[in-house]
């Protein structure tokens, strides 16, 4: 539960348009789509998949890192980190039962199934989309453990797309067609609640001192 006396006293630190700025943004934010990244080596594309997460209204992201570690670099997220909640998972196991128990679909990005085209997607349930390498493509458990599959229509001689690029247009489309849908996609007002309380902590640098006192 929100301590909304904390809240409003934290918020005397911050400035009105910043506050104003938080308040429009989570309007925009949503739970119903999230991403999980799998073992990407290459830190820089976990980090933009992020910074489009950030940039397209997602909150939560999922990084599984059983092979190569944390794989998130804060100068190319460009701060996204700060506002997209970020859950690191042991194994890609681990992740799909989490992401089911929360009760989202789990659908593979690939460019090898033609099942189902981007333009085809459905979003009538929760989606978690897991993302894999550009070399390698996403593990074989999570093939076999998809509720579907997603591909984007290319018409080159090229067969796929970086991971960052091929999230940020899946991301860019799914996104454009929630606000279509009447779908219950927004955050509830605890959630809103809960993340004015968390981005509001962040914004202000001398916050556990000012905790202190609060609290005192």
């Amino acid at each position: 539960m929100v301590d909304q006396r904390l809240l409003s006293y934290l918020e005397e630190f911050i400035s009105n348009e910043r506050k104003n700025r938080f308040l429009q943004v989570l309007e925009e934010r949503t739970k119903y789509v999230t991403v999980a990244i799998e073992d990407v080596f290459q830190l820089h594309n976990t980090s933009a998949v992020i910074r489009s997460c950030e940039v397209f209204g997602l909150q939560d992201a999922h990084v599984i890192e059983n092979r190569f570690g944390k794989r998130l670099d804060k100068n190319i997220a460009m701060g996204a980190q700060q506002w997209v909640d970020v859950k690191r998972h042991e194994d890609t196991e681990s992740c799909i039962s989490h992401l089911r128990d929360q009760g989202y679909q789990i659908i593979a990005t690939t460019p090898h199934d033609d099942s189902c085209l981007l333009n085809d997607f459905n979003l009538d349930k929760k989606t978690a989309l897991f993302f894999g390498t550009e070399k390698e493509g996403l593990s074989e458990e999570v093939m076999q453990k998809a509720d579907g599959f997603l591909k984007i229509p290319m018409v080159g001689f090229t067969e796929s797309l970086n991971i960052s690029v091929s999230a940020a247009i899946i991301l860019q489309y799914l996104r454009t067609k929630l606000k279509q849908q009447e779908l219950p996609w927004q955050l509830s007002d605890i959630e809103k609640l809960e993340k004015r309380l968390d981005w509001t902590k962040k914004s202000i640098k001398s916050i556990d001192d000012i905790l202190n006192r609060f609290y005192e």
